[in-house]
């Protein structure tokens, strides 16, 4: 079975995106066993499927960027609903596990789980920021539906 695809052309980009903020820009070769570097040279990494998977190790994965990428987007977010409520969250750490599974189909598909350290404000009222950041987080927003996304306070389910 042949499979088509199409990307939008620039006209229909241009009215479905809103002003654009930021754009990353990286280049990887070889996939898992490769090489990936930004455009900046900020971040220039090696790629290795971890032993876990068979792999080496050595390097670094996509759901190890993912996990890092997505728990930092998060923090930001739960930050802007914070000010937005006149709130001082005071410290804040997130432990963000990214999974892999087969779909049983021969895909796969990521599970996410992040686990909101917030020690200085009430337990109700650090669930409801977690949900908020949740509802604004471009992480969020962009894998809502389409990835699981276990959302835990001090570990226990918010």
């Amino acid at each position: 079975m042949r499979m088509t695809y199409s990307s939008p052309t620039k006209s229909e980009r241009s009215h479905t995106m809103a002003k654009i903020l930021y754009s990353a820009h990286a280049h990887v070769t070889g996939g898992r066993e490769g090489h990936g570097r930004t455009s900046d040279g900020e971040l220039d990494v090696n790629l290795r499927r971890p032993k876990e998977m068979g792999g080496e190790g050595g390097g670094t994965n996509p759901e190890e960027l993912f996990a890092i990428g997505y728990a930092a987007c998060f923090e930001s977010a739960l930050a802007g609903v914070a000010r937005r409520q006149h709130l001082d969250v005071g410290d804040v750490s997130i432990d963000s596990t990214v999974s892999l599974l087969p779909t049983g189909d021969g895909g796969y598909r990521l599970a996410v789980i992040l686990d909101v350290s917030l020690p200085s404000i009430d337990r109700d009222d650090a669930a409801e920021l977690i949900r908020g950041a949740h509802l604004v987080c471009p992480y969020s927003n962009a894998t809502r539906g389409n990835i699981d996304v276990d959302l835990l306070l001090a570990g226990q389910p918010i």
